[in-house]
């Protein structure tokens, strides 16, 4: 029996410019790696300025977008790839970019019903001098992700974050600042517009940040997550209401916070292009749901075929119900 994917080039899109490029290029290197087994022919680009010439080049049946952050998860990429005609993974433009500004994706989700944080955007320069909302608070650019140039100001704090402020800072001139939710990590894919289950995060950290994300023992992963049944079920609603409401597409992942003493349940914010490393957390909820990594991998290339004029089963191939 042939290979689900015998006979189609796929083009893994990873690195990247952004400050997730080494997340993307593990998370890249596992896809195409997954798609090799699955019998595919695989094209892996690093993905630059040049990428549309690259493209056109390779002539891929698909492009398995595995970027993570600025350029490759906002919507620019996928405008490149709509204009070439080249089916892809995951989000379209609009959804891509809507999610990944936070403040935009807020207002979005709460005019949807989805309980989100309060405060707002913020010059960075005004945060830097005075509290804008009482401690606790968190401080994060507005289009990033991973948790890079997120601060946490404690309660009692006397200042709030100088980083912000330093010559470094490369994260724009507006930053979300929003009341710090304390309790518990959570985090629920979103397949073809079903949850998946919801996970608990413990990170070894102080908070679930880059290291905790992506080090090896950076955090423990407790599927599905220690809490009462009803916040299970409504965990999994609001992320699905929410894939919803920003137009998604594919497999992405939300995330929560559960203060579990006030029984308060907020949506932080969705991530389109999920990370698909040996530490993620979407690949974790599909094998615990018995989809294996290479199934997983296959459906979301499937899926992104199913949007093009050379969808997998019109070309005789197929692998029964992918990974649902």
């Amino acid at each position: 029996m042939a290979a689900p994917l015998s006979g189609h080039h796929v083009a893994v899109l990873m690195g990247g410019l952004s400050s997730e490029r080494e997340v993307s290029l593990v998370s890249g290197r596992e896809c195409a790696d997954a798609l090799e087994r699955l019998g595919a022919k695989v094209s892996r680009v690093d993905a630059g300025r040049d990428l549309a010439q690259v493209l056109t080049a390779l002539k891929p049946d698909v492009c398995f977008n595995a970027l993570h952050g600025e350029w490759g998860e906002d919507g620019a990429v996928q405008g490149v790839l709509e204009t070439l005609a080249i089916p892809y993974t995951h989000c379209g433009v609009l959804a891509s970019a809507l999610a990944m500004d936070k403040a935009k994706a807020k207002a979005v989700l709460a005019a949807a019903g989805v309980t989100v944080p309060g405060g707002g955007l913020f010059n960075r320069f005004d945060v830097a001098a005075g509290h804008v909302l009482p401690p606790p608070y968190v401080v994060k650019p507005n289009a990033e992700g991973s948790s890079v140039g997120v601060f946490i100001v404690p309660d009692g704090a006397n200042r709030p974050p100088q980083e912000v402020v330093a010559p470094s800072w490369t994260f724009g001139e507006e930053v979300m600042v929003e009341p710090y939710i304390r309790g518990m990590e959570l985090a629920v894919g979103v397949m073809d517009g079903k949850a998946m289950t919801v996970t608990e995060i413990v990170p070894k950290t102080a908070f679930y940040d880059y290291e905790a994300k992506y080090g090896e023992g950076g955090s423990e992963h407790i599927v599905p997550a220690r809490i009462p049944p009803h916040v299970m079920e409504k965990a999994k609603k609001l992320s699905e209401m929410a894939h919803a409401a920003l137009g998604c597409r594919g497999v992405t992942r939300a995330d929560l916070r559960y203060d579990d003493i006030n029984d308060v349940l907020v949506l932080l914010e969705v991530n389109t292009q999920p990370g698909m490393t040996p530490t993620s957390l979407v690949p974790e909820q599909a094998a615990a749901g018995g989809v294996d990594f290479d199934r997983l991998v296959l459906w979301i290339t499937e899926d992104a075929y199913a949007r093009g004029a050379g969808g997998i089963a019109r070309k005789g191939e197929t692998s029964g119900q992918g990974a649902r």
